[in-house]
């Protein structure tokens, strides 16, 4: 960071920011080029083009079912893990699954107060018979960008996580 950047910081920090220095910061904040924002933007794409293609999940049930189509049966709480959920957000999308005969609960045989979730046969055939058209997101999400840039994006993401 540059000398005149922790400076703006820290007078902006104790409220004695000259106005010149704020109006340069305010005019170098640009909501098109801040991170956050690019996500989410991008994000809202995947999210419309996976509503079109599997208009009978939400991308996070999706999530879930395709952990547990690999774990086979995991604790509730590592699931949500596994996938970047919260505790909350977690319990209410295996209790929406669950209802649609989708998802299963057992008691973990070492730790009863624990619960073991899994897909049922119901569940994992939807996702099989769904899977093609997850990676089918994937690809028109992706389309506007080049081989290349699919692999960079791709690969910078995952070094983010």
């Amino acid at each position: 960071m540059s000398d005149r950047a922790e400076n703006t910081l820290e007078t902006a920090s104790d409220g004695n920011q000259d106005p010149v220095e704020r109006q340069e910061a305010e005019q170098a904040y640009i909501l098109e080029e801040q991170i956050g924002y690019l996500l989410r933007k991008a994000y809202q794409r995947n999210a419309a083009i996976f509503g079109e293609q599997i208009p009978d999940l939400t991308p996070p049930q999706f999530a879930l079912m395709a952990r547990l189509s690999d774990l086979k049966s995991v604790s509730q709480n590592k699931l949500g893990r596994t996938v970047g959920l919260d505790v909350a957000t977690t319990k209410g999308i295996v209790d929406r699954l669950s209802a649609r005969g989708f998802l299963q609960a057992r008691k973990d045989p070492d730790d009863k107060r624990r619960q073991q979730i899994s897909l049922t046969p119901e569940g994992l055939a939807f996702f099989r018979k769904n899977a093609p058209l997850g990676i089918a997101v994937s690809t028109e999400t992706l389309a506007p960008l080049t081989q290349s840039e699919r692999r960079s994006l791709l690969r910078i993401l995952k070094k983010m996580q």
